[in-house]
């Protein structure tokens, strides 16, 4: 006669095992802190990243930035509209 439960059985037995093994490999992992040196003004989210030490650095310009007047904001509109 074939017993058909065994492997039923066998899944039963192996469960505990599986859960244990798979409790023991996801430990908690440590909490990174990042420290920002840049102030965020415009009230949203500040994303960091660690520093790759293959990136090319870049200078970006200390310039501040203004709203283009309504005035030459219309007419840089009507200009690409007839283009």
């Amino acid at each position: 006669m074939i017993d058909r439960t065994r492997p039923a059985r066998t899944a039963l037995a192996l469960a505990p095992a599986l859960a244990l093994a798979l409790a023991a490999c996801g430990g908690q992992e440590e909490e990174r802190n990042y420290e920002v040196d840049a102030e965020d003004l415009s009230g949203g989210e500040l994303q960091v990243r660690e520093i790759d030490p293959n990136e090319v650095p870049v200078d970006l310009p200390e310039a501040e930035m203004t709203n283009v007047p309504p005035e030459q904001a219309e007419a840089m509109e009507d200009g690409a509209a007839s283009e």
